[in-house]
């Protein structure tokens, strides 16, 4: 057999180099230095060339890792081995994840910005807290929204809904929120439906000089132009130029 001739053979004659016999040498000079073997096969790491997509996750293995914003639409090199994932841009050692299942994702808040990481956890509550303070009848609606056993499929949603109040307005969304709770449809696209007709409608009426009537909401109460004046040294209300 190979171990008994590099033994028995080769390691008992003399070397003809060294003039000294291997099987001696190894017993007395670098067997003692010589670690245990290991007890696990040798971990072989695995190499990809992941791209940062603007969620600032890369994909390695089916699985998604994340990585600072000012990295977002660079090529990284990653190495994937069984316990973590260590991203690189050149020689540079930017990230390390522990490495998860396909299908699986690994995100470090501190990688965006401020105020932005409730969004990428998927934090249900920091949706709900930013619709309250888009108006009381946006955080009901929301609540309503998310209320299932799985919000999450519903995220986009409340997403979309808050961008709505940054483009329409939080007082225009606020009422249509409103009149969505009071007949039970919770729809945020019926709800961006019903914002861009108004739009177009206002838009036309621009258009073509139409006057547009404000809403009721608008108009002051009679109280705010009450009047106070004294007479005999004592307050009395006046409305309309004349004392009572």
């Amino acid at each position: 057999m190979p171990e008994a001739w590099c033994r028995d053979v080769a390691g008992a004659r003399v070397h003809g180099t060294t003039r000294q016999v291997p099987r001696e040498v190894y017993e007395r000079d670098e067997r003692p230095h010589m670690q245990p073997p290991p007890e696990t096969a040798f971990d072989v790491p695995r190499w990809c060339d992941p791209k940062v997509h603007p969620d600032h996750h890369v994909q390695v293995l089916k699985a998604l890792y994340s990585v600072p914003t000012r990295y977002i639409g660079k090529t990284l090199d990653a190495r994937a081995d069984r316990s973590t994932v260590r991203l690189y841009l050149g020689t540079e050692l930017i990230k390390v994840h522990p490495r998860k299942a396909a299908g699986g994702r690994s995100t470090d808040p501190k990688d965006f910005p401020p105020g932005k990481a409730p969004w990428a956890l998927r934090d249900v509550d920091a949706v709900v807290r930013s619709a309250r303070e888009q108006g009381a009848h946006v955080g009901a609606f929301v609540e309503r929204l998310l209320g299932g056993p799985v919000p999450w499929i519903k995220l986009r949603q409340a997403y979309g809904l808050l961008r709505l109040c940054q483009r329409y307005g939080q007082d225009r969304v606020n009422a249509l929120c409103a009149r969505a709770l009071a007949f039970e449809v919770i729809d945020v696209r019926r709800i961006e439906g019903m914002l861009k007709d108004a739009r177009r409608t206002e838009d036309a009426a621009v258009a073509t000089g139409r006057v547009i009537a404000l809403p009721a909401r608008f108009a002051r109460d009679a109280a705010a132009f009450a009047t106070r004046t004294i007479t005999d040294g004592r307050p009395a209300d006046v409305e309309d130029g004349g004392d009572r």
